[in-house]
């Protein structure tokens, strides 16, 4: 891998989890210590990270966690179109889980007339847009906070979805969508949570803009057949719709 691309996961994993240690991503990309440090160090001249002993930390968080805002705003228009229509899926009486990121969260903002409506969520401040309503009834999942997408993750939070806990629908999140249809996420540490989510749900519908396919991010959570359908916008090339279709998936454009 070269430096550049090697850069490149590198601030997409310290964006999605806040922070990282040298130690950790000596391994994850087997290169030295020193190239690490290299690396964080141009990050931190470029502007996006700030170095501290023995890694580094995301530049916006402090901000971030004190507004409860989300860092990556790209394509908004795209997303908060995708939340009107996700929407449109869940009905009086549901139990849901509605998973992290600003495209979950435009589900969220738009659930004010669904009643009786009982939501399992990681993200914080979807629990907060949920929780002044009286309509919800809000579980946050437990386990270690994430700073840039406001949520918990680990093995503790995937525990929270036993063998017990049985929901009807799960709106999910991804990062990138591989020409094979591999999920795609920037760190490790969600993969748990994410495949926990989805034994948990009896129906599972991708959340995701169009610019998310032909993406690839470093951690697969793996093939598109673990769910039932996506939600998506017109950008849509037609080799992926015909990929999705092939695999038996309901293709949902929101428009």
């Amino acid at each position: 891998m070269l430096a550049e691309q090697r850069r490149r996961k590198i601030l997409e994993l310290i964006q999605e989890e806040g922070s990282a240690k040298v130690s950790y991503l000596k391994t994850l990309f087997s290169v030295t210590e020193p190239t690490i440090r290299q690396d964080l160090d141009r990050l931190e001249l470029d502007g996006h990270v700030v170095r501290r002993h023995g890694g580094a930390f995301l530049k916006s968080i402090p901000d971030q966690v004190r507004t409860l805002s989300l860092q990556r705003s790209q394509n908004m228009d795209k997303k908060k179109l995708l939340g009107i229509k996700a929407a449109e899926y869940i009905c009086n009486g549901d139990s849901v889980i509605l998973d992290a990121g600003t495209t979950i969260t435009e589900i969220a903002r738009h659930l004010e007339g669904v009643n009786d409506l009982k939501v399992v969520t990681p993200a914080l401040n979807i629990a907060l847009i949920l929780g002044s309503c009286f309509n919800a009834q809000v579980m946050l999942t437990g386990g270690e906070f994430k700073q840039p997408t406001l949520s918990v993750t680990g093995e503790k939070a995937a525990a929270f979805f036993d063998k017990s806990i049985a929901l009807g629908k799960l709106f999910l999140a991804v990062v990138g969508i591989s020409e094979d249809g591999i999920l795609s996420y920037p760190g490790l540490a969600d993969i748990p949570m994410k495949r926990a989510m989805i034994t948990a749900a009896k129906e599972v519908f991708l959340v995701a803009d169009s610019t998310k396919m032909g993406c690839v991010a470093f951690a697969n959570l793996g093939s598109i057949e673990l769910v039932h359908h996506l939600i998506t916008d017109s950008g849509i090339s037609r080799p992926y719709r015909e990929l999705f279709e092939s695999r038996g998936i309901d293709v949902i454009i929101a428009d």
